[in-house]
């Protein structure tokens, strides 16, 4: 097996593909996939997504929800969705598996729609559907008879209380049934900040997904509308949570992509921080780092924080050439015609044929307003920006490049 990564021994082994650190994800949906008999549509592109080199595709929440986009699930046990029906789910990730792309549930229990009006006439029971809850698995906060939040409160519907053993007990069933019985091997937490992240490392031990990474999102440090240089404290407390997982579980990067999308507008002396190395978690923690340049809130319609779109291939060139472990955003790599496709592709070839990782060694050479430079697992070589700047010595060539980056490789023997 190539990388020394057995897939048979990850069944048992929920630490082997955070430490063989050669994972690149494809977010697979964005925020309007529910319009468009979604499963069916993924199942055609299963080829190609295999052969594009990604190892895992992170699926919409796949539950019967009251929102279309599936983000208020109610009814857990109930795979038919806005997404398409159980069987065509089904479909989906027999082909998945069929091509080796392993399929990622998006894991959203945080909240949960309630079906009856209980204690101050809120819709806080689960009378009628399986996991039929009473008020107590409601936190006091939003409503219910249960504890405290042990995290942020998500307003809008009943937020579960992860304190309650039998809660617990129930979810752990419910996401070792999505793991061994509906066929997902992988998990994204949604809304990790509304929950103590003990809960999380619970889970995965005992659902034993092969790999997690949890989204936990506030805000970076700005000063009115301008992103602060100094952002150790942002990323600090994504990697406390990453900590708290019982550092099982990975964590998006949203640190490097709030510099990024600052730094792609000619302020690349952001992209080095001041000990010298990368100012996202990739800088600290990359194994455990999920870098992106865009997802379904921040991109897509919501549009909440979005890259710009002049500058999104100086975003890939970035994140599938550093360390971390890369995302792609499925508008980008299907969206936005076969010219961007390709140059995605090619950049992920060139990470994968060189093995960079996710704990690959990085020198950066240039971080000045209109050029960026670095040298990563003394393999590849990148620059992004207007400024001109190329690799000195005759073992370095051109691999790729686009608008605004170029990428070489060492052809030397090592």
């Amino acid at each position: 097996m190539a990388c020394g990564f057995d897939e048979n021994n990850q069944q048992t082994d929920i630490g082997a593909a955070v430490r063989n650190g050669r994972e690149i994800l494809l977010q697979a949906f964005n925020w309007e996939s529910h319009k468009y008999d979604w499963w069916r549509n993924l199942e055609r592109k299963v080829p190609d997504i295999a052969k594009s080199g990604f190892t895992s595709a992170w699926l919409p929440p796949p539950t019967q929800s009251i929102a279309p986009e599936g983000y208020l699930p109610q009814n857990l046990y109930s795979i038919n969705s806005s997404y398409g029906s159980e069987h065509l789910l089904e479909a989906l990730l027999q082909k998945m598996k069929q091509y080796k792309v392993r399929a990622m549930a998006d894991i959203v229990i945080n909240h949960r729609a309630g079906t009856t009006q209980g204690h101050g006439g809120m819709y806080n029971r689960y009378d009628g559907i399986p996991l039929s809850w009473d008020e107590r698995a409601v936190t006091s906060c939003t409503g219910g008879l249960g504890n405290r939040s042990t995290g942020d409160n998500f307003h809008m519907v009943p937020n579960i209380d992860h304190t309650q053993h039998f809660v617990r007990t129930d979810i752990t069933a419910w996401l070792q049934w999505l793991r061994n019985s509906v066929g997902f091997q992988d998990f994204r937490f949604d809304f990790a900040r509304g929950y103590s992240p003990k809960y999380v490392k619970e889970y995965i031990e005992e659902a034993k997904p092969i790999f997690s990474v949890g989204e936990y999102w506030d805000s970076c440090n700005y000063n009115g509308s301008y992103l602060e240089y100094d952002q150790d404290s942002h990323r600090q407390r994504i990697i406390d949570w990453i900590d708290g997982t019982g550092q099982l579980s990975t964590a998006f990067d949203f640190t490097t992509k709030g510099i990024l999308q600052e730094a792609v507008k000619g302020q690349f002396w952001r992209l080095r921080d001041s000990q010298g190395k990368p100012p996202g978690v990739i800088g600290w923690w990359p194994s455990r780092a999920v870098t992106f340049i865009d997802n379904h809130d921040t991109g897509s319609t919501q549009a909440h924080w979005p890259f710009p779109s002049d500058h999104i291939m100086e975003g890939y060139a970035y994140i599938l050439t550093h360390p971390g472990i890369p995302t792609v955003f499925y508008d980008h790599v299907y969206d936005l015609g076969d010219s961007i496709h390709d140059q995605i592709v090619k950049l992920i070839d060139i990470r994968k044929r060189q093995d960079i990782n996710s704990r690959s060694s990085i020198r950066i050479l240039e971080a000045q307003p209109n050029l960026y430079s670095a040298i990563i697992g003394e393999k590849v070589c990148m620059k992004l920006g207007d400024g001109s700047w190329c690799p000195t010595g005759r073992e370095w060539t051109l691999a790729a490049s686009g608008h605004r980056y170029a990428v070489w490789q060492n052809d030397a023997p090592s």
